[in-house]
């Protein structure tokens, strides 16, 4: 039998920060907080989770996996994101329908262009 998709770790300088801008940005809770590690769900129970995990290591190189957001207004969730702290960058992306974010600490995500209606 197959196992249960948990959760996915970030390496983080600050995990609490961290933790706590995803947990806004994604409306989700801690649900877990010790020290050096801080877990995010939507709801207690809700698998998969984020754990953010302490790491000396400091981000250098462009994410090789990140998260898709697909809000109902692009623009509006892109500019609220960046109110929150996101910064935009280029990862060499050129003309494309979706906006690439980087959350307090570099760590590249898109915010997607809204699912067409049918």
């Amino acid at each position: 039998m197959p196992g249960t998709w948990e959760q996915v770790v970030v390496d983080a300088e600050d995990p609490a920060r961290l933790a706590r801008w995803w947990a806004e940005a994604l409306g989700y809770r801690i649900v877990r907080e010790v020290p050096d590690e801080v877990e995010i769900r939507r709801t207690p129970d809700a698998l998969p989770g984020l754990l953010f995990a302490a790491s000396p290591d400091a981000k250098t190189v462009k994410n090789r996996l990140h998260i898709d957001l697909r809000p109902e207004d692009q623009e509006a969730e892109v500019e609220r994101l960046v109110d929150m702290g996101a910064r935009p960058v280029d990862i060499g992306q050129h003309d494309v329908d979706w906006v690439v974010l980087a959350d307090p600490e570099g760590n590249e995500f898109c915010v997607l262009a809204a699912k067409p209606a049918g």
